[in-house]
């Protein structure tokens, strides 16, 4: 079995002579004379470039094949070998990797499992963050709880930078939130889950997230780019840790933000993410706060989808968006807001209930008009935030 990935190379580069010395550099390296006896052996380790394309604009596309036999079917031994040490030697910029399906973690949940914990196959999933970042209590975190909760919201998040502070422990954060979601529950029927940012030095993380697994945490959140694919993967493969993880795509940017240089958004946050046990993937949408390529989100989406795992878009989701959302994602997508639910004008309760209204009422890919829409959560969020694109 091979690993194919794919090097763009700019305009003007030598890419054949690059991708020779990638095929070779990144496997078996040069050999003599001195090592006949072994060619055979070297060769079945060696890298092949099968294929060099030229670009309407003159970059240039190597393929490389990379024999599986080379890695140790994780993703840290993958990235060493694709681009460890060729990654400081100049430009060029790994935009695909084409794994063998059995590659890898596959996720514990993914996108029909998730559905499951929740009782929900028919809708998008609607997804909030709890807002201001820092700063709040766990108390707070409470208070903040019981204004999403009764609205039917279906996820929470930490935020990627609320860590295991001084100011609102992670235990207590979960301990004030748990009791909150399991009145609602009793109250409503309906299961919330707590996505609970999980941190920590790699000795005592993955023990951590035992312990909030232990105390009720039905989701962890993971900094993956931060603390590394390898947490993922062990995370993901413990029999312990019985709940989706949902992976944050913090550091993204300086792996990927470069034309010519590091992985492609596709590579880092759709293949890998999907290979290293992700349940769901969060990344910047198009139609948000950050710049985004509409191709990089649907190739990350198409990625993640292949392997059963659940498309975030986020960063400046609002109601105002959700019929772009349902014509480029359909069904299976979560709707992850921050702001645009918890900056509603009538508080976070309302901001629920305006995505809910959203998707009742959204016509796949057509704006709202906000004269024909009425007075209500929606209506307020729209005059707030805009009808999209």
């Amino acid at each position: 079995m091979s690993i194919e990935v794919d090097y763009r190379f700019p305009a003007g580069a030598h890419a054949e002579k690059l991708a020779k010395v990638i095929a070779v550099g990144q496997t078996v390296g040069s050999w003599d004379e001195r090592w006949a006896e072994r060619e055979a052996s070297f060769r079945e380790r060696l890298g092949q470039v099968t294929a060099i394309q030229t670009q309407d604009d003159g970059r240039n596309v190597a393929t490389i094949a990379f024999p599986e036999a080379n890695v140790e079917g994780d993703i840290a031994s993958l990235l060493t070998m694709i681009f460890g040490k060729f990654s400081m030697a100049g430009v060029g910029k790994v935009i695909a990797v084409r794994l063998p399906l059995d590659y890898g973690t596959q996720p514990k949940f993914g996108i029909s499992g998730i559905r499951s914990m929740l009782g929900l196959d028919d809708r998008p999933l609607v997804m909030a963050i709890f807002k201001p970042a820092l700063g709040l209590s766990a108390a707070d975190h409470a208070k903040i709880m019981a204004a999403v909760a009764p609205q039917g919201l279906d996820i929470i998040k930490d935020d990627e930078i609320m860590a295991n502070l001084d100011s609102a422990p992670t235990m207590e954060r979960l301990k004030a939130c748990r009791e909150v979601i399991d009145r609602t529950q009793d109250q409503t029927g309906k299961p919330l889950l707590y996505a609970v940012n999980v941190t920590g030095r790699a000795d005592e993380l993955i023990t951590k997230a035992r312990k909030l697994v232990a105390q009720g945490a039905n989701a962890l959140l993971l900094n993956v780019l931060t603390y590394g694919f390898s947490v993922l993967e062990a995370l993901a493969r413990d029999p312990e840790i019985n709940v989706p993880i949902f992976a944050h795509p913090a550091l993204a940017g300086a792996m990927c933000g470069a034309p010519n240089h590091g992985l492609s958004y596709r590579v880092v946050l759709g293949t890998l993410m999907a290979h290293a046990g992700a349940d769901a993937v969060l990344y910047p949408a198009h139609y948000g706060s950050l710049p985004f390529e509409p191709a990089a989100e649907f190739a990350i989406r198409d990625a993640l989808r292949d392997r059963n795992v659940f498309p975030v878009p986020s960063a400046g989701i609002h109601p105002g968006i959700v019929p772009m959302a349902l014509r480029d994602y359909g069904q299976d997508v979560i709707l992850n807001a921050g702001t645009g639910i918890m900056d509603h004008p009538q508080g976070a309760g309302a901001g629920v209930q305006a995505f809910f209204a959203a998707l009742a009422q959204a016509q796949p890919g057509q704006k709202f008009v906000l004269e024909n829409i009425g007075d209500g959560p929606l209506r307020s969020a729209l005059e707030k935030w805009g009808v999209g694109e």
